[in-house]
């Protein structure tokens, strides 16, 4: 996916389209997740599609439910939930990052071969 270190770097339209793949991929993890969350919000808490989004959309910002769950089921959910929104950020977060991560890295291995 990436080039090897003795490779030349990347240009920049290249690094561009893989900047926006990123995002695109890191955009489908969120919306996936909170299709998942919206989904568990209906079952367990019974709550209409707008107040499952509501407090899904909150748990992946790390704000928290908006509603506090009121069924055992539902509360096993919400704890679940919070833990992988918890899990999401970071994954989302690595995968807009890995790019800039590898170019820096890239870019400071063919310094140190060309001196």
């Amino acid at each position: 996916m990436y080039e090897h270190r003795r490779s030349p770097l990347l240009p920049v339209r290249l690094y561009y389209i893989r900047l926006a793949r990123h995002a695109a991929l890191a955009g489908l993890v969120v919306l996936v997740s909170l299709g998942a969350g919206m989904a568990g919000y209906a079952y367990f808490e019974r709550l209409g599609w707008i107040d499952a989004f509501l407090n899904s959309a909150m748990l992946l910002g790390g704000m928290g439910p908006v509603d506090a769950p009121k069924t055992p089921g539902g509360k096993l959910f919400a704890g679940c939930y919070a833990l992988y929104a918890g899990l999401v950020f970071l994954v989302t977060g690595s995968i807009l990052l890995a790019p800039v991560v590898h170019r820096l890295f890239h870019r400071l291995h063919v310094e140190e071969r060309n001196q």
